[in-house]
């Protein structure tokens, strides 16, 4: 921290008036001492992980949060389905749909967003890395390609989890269900993109770290989207009693599997640091 201290005179203003011909006086002959005070180097540092686990939390602590206080308080409101058969489990929908449940829901989906994006930016610049040191032109392209295409489908899943979360099944069925569908393509394609461009030219540069967990997720989201699938039109269709339960249930894997795979971000890229960094000025006389 450098202090400067400039000591200006201030010579008196010429009189306006009678009126301001006291004030005039008052400030006459008065020594001003003005102090810069310039900060260098790094302001505020934070480690990758701990922003990382932050964005995981408050999803899964708000769900968390929902599911209980809704089973609880307002279990007939959570249970009620299309075709009012039994149900045992709510869907992620009713238990975020409903007052004050949704007030938490959105205010974290909200929070967690920033970090989302900064960890598809740090992504896509690692993959960048990675490619490379590929030699082989096909084998770059391809993981050029992948990696790219990680990158917008990281903004298309985001910008449609955003849309999920702010247009309830209750306010508005019909737009929430196109958006839910466009969320489960770009979560599915992200993880299949993000598993792709992690072993090409494994021969020639080390896989990712994550390679192996990121296709167990994506196997295990490609299974729980097809029970889903399944469950919802034996709901819809048949309306067959806890088949809304077992769609619940495969709403909830699916979405454990999305958390967990934003979440290895902490593994492949253990020792990265956000820091904020405030440029050196030059002094003033």
């Amino acid at each position: 921290m450098v202090t400067l201290e400039n000591n200006k005179e201030v010579q008196s203003p010429p009189k306006l008036d009678k009126h301001g011909e006291n004030r005039a006086n008052d400030l006459c002959n008065v020594i001003r001492t003005v102090k810069i005070l310039e900060y260098k180097g790094v302001l505020w540092t934070c480690g990758l992980r701990e922003i990382c686990l932050t964005a995981l939390w408050l999803p899964l602590g708000a769900l968390i949060f929902c599911y209980v206080t809704a089973s609880m308080f307002q279990a007939d409101d959570i249970h009620e389905t299309h075709c009012r058969v039994y149900n045992v489990v709510p869907s992620i929908s009713a238990i975020t749909g409903i007052s004050p449940q949704r007030y938490v829901w959105r205010i974290c989906i909200a929070f967690h967003l920033g970090p989302r994006l900064l960890i598809g930016s740090l992504y896509y610049n690692y993959h960048k890395e990675r490619t490379a040191f590929i030699n082989e032109e096909k084998a770059r392209v391809l993981a050029t390609k992948l990696g790219n295409a990680c990158y917008w489908l990281n903004f298309v899943e985001v910008f449609a989890l955003t849309g999920v979360t702010y247009v309830s099944n209750r306010e508005n069925y019909f737009v929430h269900e196109k958006i839910f569908i466009v969320f489960m393509i770009a979560a599915l394609l992200h993880m299949l993109c993000r598993a792709k461009v992690g072993c090409v030219a494994s021969d020639v540069v080390e896989p990712v770290r994550t390679n192996k967990l990121v296709w167990i997720l994506f196997y295990v989201a490609i299974t729980a989207t097809v029970g889903l699938i399944i469950h919802f039109l034996r709901h819809r269709l048949l309306c067959r009693p806890l088949a809304f339960t077992w769609f619940s249930v495969c709403e909830y894997i699916l979405a454990t599997a999305n958390m967990a795979f934003h979440a290895i971000v902490v593994r492949d890229l253990p020792l990265h640091q956000l820091q904020v960094v405030c440029p050196t000025r030059n002094k003033t006389e």
